[in-house]
């Protein structure tokens, strides 16, 4: 349920660190906390305070999902082996983003409402020299005793291989009895961008087209068919992205807002490819009792929520946190 003045989502950037530098990262790109300042220039934390400030943020929030993201968290694993279960306990669902150069803690392979989301970039071919060091051996070997969600952003250099591209990429790692579903997004630009992981017009065609004979033929590629749908008509702007507006983002000083949405600075709505925002978007459009969309609802929901956080303002939106 949409609450009034509260965003269900929060998606925090816990550290501004990655041992990765992927082509086209977004969060890594100039323009993502507005072109002031660059992500690896912000203050982050680290040890007690880290877990600390992470949880006082969340008892205030109290956001129903938390999307723990980066960098990679999985810098911060000593800090995660405290937090992950404490966040858990608060009934949190916990999505922790992660290119997994790195093992998960043996203790969260059986933790409720935890789901590691590992970022893939194609097949190995392709992965490796992108994602070193979190190459496929890497990872393969990291994800045993574990079970995650394999997450792949589609990009131009993809789709111009070969026809039977998505086809091998998901039979590949379907066959892992660690996955336990598959997801792809579509890689988003910033406005006015000129880079080869962009998709052309027809290119992202192809890949919708693609991913709905997929679903038909393989279980652990899970996205539902009105979600795929929903990437032939992305939303026009943030205001009208149900997940920019239900979601809050906090980058890695734990007090800078990265907005419009997750992506940051001026992102092409018109090549929105993100997954949570189709996902979103497909929820919106469904009717009601056949006559109401829910995004209609959720709209009055927001515009409620806005008039009561103005009589509150005076209240800072993010407190102090520990030096």
């Amino acid at each position: 349920m949409i609450l009034a003045g509260r965003k269900p989502t929060l998606s925090i950037e816990i550290t501004r660190e990655c041992p990765l530098r992927c082509p086209g990262c977004y969060a890594y790109d100039d323009q993502h906390l507005g072109g002031g300042v660059l992500l690896r220039q912000l203050q982050d934390f680290k040890g007690s305070k880290l877990v600390d400030n992470i949880l006082e943020i969340v008892d205030r929030l109290r956001p129903i999902h938390l999307s723990l993201v980066g960098g990679d968290p999985l810098v911060r694993f000593r800090e995660l082996e405290i937090l992950i279960p404490k966040l858990v306990d608060k009934g949190v669902h916990v999505q922790l983003v992660t290119s997994l150069f790195r093992p998960p803690a043996a203790a969260w392979a059986g933790l409720p409402r935890l789901n590691t989301v590992v970022s893939i970039d194609g097949l190995a071919e392709e992965h490796d020299p992108r994602r070193t060091p979190a190459t496929y051996e890497r990872i393969l070997k990291n994800v045993v005793g574990h079970q995650v969600t394999i997450h792949c952003t589609v990009t131009g250099q993809m789709m111009r291989k070969d026809d039977l591209y998505l086809e091998r990429f998901v039979r590949f790692w379907s066959d892992r009895p660690e996955v336990k579903r598959i997801w792809f997004s579509l890689f988003t630009p910033q406005r006015g961008a000129e880079l080869e992981e962009i998709l052309t017009p027809a290119e992202r065609t192809r890949v919708i087209d693609e991913m709905l004979r997929l679903r038909r033929s393989f279980p652990k590629f899970e996205m539902p068919r009105e979600m795929i749908e929903e990437f032939r008509r992305p939303p026009q702007s943030p205001e009208d992205c149900i997940f920019a507006q239900t979601t809050a983002t906090l980058s890695a000083d734990l007090t800078t807002s990265i907005t419009p949405c997750q992506f940051g600075g001026d992102p092409d709505c018109s090549q929105c490819g993100c997954a949570a925002s189709m996902g979103l978007a497909a929820v919106g459009r469904f009717q009601l009792g056949g006559f109401i969309p829910v995004g209609k609802i959720f709209t009055a929901s927001q515009s409620i929520g806005a008039a009561l956080a103005r009589l509150r303002s005076s209240k800072p939106a993010v407190p102090a946190l520990a030096e």
